[in-house]
């Protein structure tokens, strides 16, 4: 999902009274989003995200 408030992209986990939690591609800290809000990603924003978490797995070196 795309929250245009943080402008990020995260894995929708759960609704938690009126928001939406959704955690970083490749795992994190959860965050509160407005389910208005947020919709699906596009395929380059996923990419994106997904880079991004490849990237810093590789140099937490994992």
């Amino acid at each position: 999902m795309y929250d245009p408030a943080l402008r990020k992209v995260g894995e929708y986990q759960a609704k938690a009274g009126p928001y939406a939690m959704l955690r970083p591609v490749g795992g994190g800290r959860e965050w509160e989003a407005d389910p208005g809000q947020i919709r699906p990603a596009t395929p380059e924003e996923r990419l994106s995200a997904g880079v991004k978490a490849a990237n810093a797995r590789a140099e937490r070196g994992l």
